[in-house]
């Protein structure tokens, strides 16, 4: 289920990621293990996180996802091992919140866009997720809620 799109101001958040390139198919090995890691990052150094993890796909080519994982921090990272200082741009995009489990992201990502593209956006060829339910708090995939970003050109 989406909300209905909006547009909105994003303001740029600094932020630490692991920039990350694999097949499609390997998302769900590769993602959860990069989160942990950005996490336990930020929090040694006392720095965040500071609000939702996100993704942050540069672009999305079929068979491919080019992206950074990460989360926004209150001050500068300290780089260790593959996390990375980074920012979430700050961008005017056109934004909705899909509710519901992570497998069904891509279908909800075509159904947005093509609600953008009706609605006269022409949009960027990047892109980003902000997963604003913790999973580890709430167990319902069918309540998971996922801010979806495009920006508008």
């Amino acid at each position: 289920m989406l909300s209905p799109i909006t547009v909105v101001q994003t303001e740029t958040q600094a932020a630490a990621v692991i920039q990350i390139t694999i097949p499609r198919e390997k998302i769900q090995e590769v993602m959860g293990p990069a989160i942990s890691e950005v996490i336990e990052t930020v929090a040694a150094q006392g720095i965040g996180p500071i609000g939702p993890v996100f993704s942050h796909h540069f672009e999305m080519t079929p068979g491919m996802f080019n992206f950074e994982v990460g989360v926004p921090v209150s001050s500068p990272l300290k780089p260790t091992g593959r996390v990375k200082a980074g920012v979430l741009p700050g961008a005017k995009v056109v934004r909705t919140v899909y509710t519901g489990p992570y497998e069904k992201l891509g279908e909800a990502w075509d159904e947005f866009l093509d609600q953008a593209e009706a609605a006269g956006h022409r949009t960027a060829p990047n892109l980003w997720e902000r997963y604003l339910t913790n999973p580890q708090e709430n167990p319902d995939p069918a309540t998971w809620q996922t801010e979806l970003n495009r920006p508008v050109l």
